[in-house]
């Protein structure tokens, strides 16, 4: 039986590492940035970068009507936020910002447009738990943040 416990210190010595925990955070900041981004794709017109689907309008006055923002403003926000942030997270650049904005950005979807517990225990949970994963231990060694911090001296952001 104490062999078995040691094999099992070591495993979960070994699995707790900085490296382990840098691929987990990394697949947690793609897993994250994917989300947003796959409902970016939607937003956007086939074949382009920014140019916002006109449906999206009717869709935030329609389908959305409970945001505290104007259509106007909030079409080109979300969109452009969907897609700055993803890329941020994926390079891991400012990830703990990205991370919290884009964990605001799911609690104004849960309050404001899907203000249900089905939604909150399925979509809204997830992107919470990655982006606190994300804000409480940082983006890892795979990140750009990384880098910056080794080379200024400062905390990974």
């Amino acid at each position: 039986m104490s062999g078995l416990m040691t094999m099992w210190a070591r495993l979960t010595g070994m699995l707790s590492g900085t490296v382990v925990e840098s691929i987990v955070l990394f697949i947690t900041r793609i897993a994250l940035a994917g989300i947003f981004w796959r409902s970016y794709e939607t937003k956007v017109v086939d074949g382009t970068w920014l140019q916002i689907d006109e449906v999206q309008k009717l869709i935030f006055e329609n389908e959305f009507s409970g945001l505290p923002l104007s259509p106007d403003i909030a079409v080109p926000l979300t969109v452009y936020a969907e897609f700055a942030l993803p890329i941020l997270l994926v390079i891991g650049l400012f990830s703990r910002f990205s991370a919290a904005a884009l964990a605001v950005m799911a609690l104004v979807i849960q309050l404001f447009v899907f203000p249900t517990w089905d939604h909150f225990f399925g979509w809204d949970i997830t992107v919470l738990a990655l982006a606190g994963i994300i804000i409480s231990r940082g983006p890892g060694m795979i990140s750009l943040d990384a880098i910056l911090s080794r080379v200024t001296g400062a905390k990974a952001t």
